[in-house]
């Protein structure tokens, strides 16, 4: 069973916010099923946030659960497959953000109205960057012919994610620096995806004869 903690300060708990919703701009539905199975089973003290904050026991409910594990299964196989985890990164451009966003406001007390409202809209931008990052990085990957860089990055992509959510589930205090440190990364993955991008994006151009 998971340790009861002391109730957080409020920069650990923008911190737990934010990796969170960072997170969940990669994996959204482990994100979900990590955060509703340590709910259910440790109960709200998982990361020493008082009983008012309600919101989150929606995500232990048994069907969140199961819509989260499905969607987490059916990820990890399109993920490791080139071109469909473009197409999931598409069709996931606004669920990702959106639900990042969701996952940061559940953690804030519902009676602070403004900071609910700067944590939703923040935690929206911090799942877009690392939904951002992620399928721009992929569609790097996706123009080389082999499959092995896209399925290395795949799986360093869900070993970065369990070990990101067992910090915030285990050591909620040490979450502002993991949001910090996966700010970085994702910034760093942008860098790399648009100056890697720049000459398809210019040659796309010419062939549509686009200056």
């Amino acid at each position: 069973m998971l340790r009861v903690m002391e109730p957080l300060n409020l920069v650990e708990i923008l911190g737990v916010a934010a990796s969170l919703s960072l997170l969940a701009g990669w994996r959204l539905y482990a994100a979900v099923l990590a955060t509703g199975l340590a709910v259910r089973f440790g109960g709200l003290e998982f990361v020493g946030l008082p009983g008012s904050f309600g919101a989150l026991h929606v995500l232990g409910t048994p069907a969140v659960l199961g819509v989260a594990a499905v969607g987490t299964l059916a990820e990890f196989f399109a993920d490791k497959l080139p071109w469909l985890d473009s197409l999931w990164d598409l069709a996931h451009s606004l669920i990702r953000p959106v639900g990042g966003a969701l996952l940061a406001l559940a953690v804030i007390a519902p009676d602070n109205g403004a900071l609910a409202v700067i944590t939703f809209l923040l935690g929206g931008g911090a799942a877009f960057a690392a939904h951002a990052a992620k399928a721009g990085s992929r569609a790097v990957l996706n123009t080389s012919p082999e499959p092995v860089s896209n399925w290395t990055a795949s799986f360093a992509e869900d070993g970065l994610t369990a070990a990101g959510l067992w910090l915030v589930v285990t050591h909620p205090q040490w979450a502002a620096l993991l949001a910090l440190a996966l700010a970085l990364l994702i910034g760093l993955l942008l860098w790399w995806a648009l100056r890697l991008l720049a000459p398809l994006r210019r040659g796309w151009r010419r062939l549509w004869g686009v200056r």
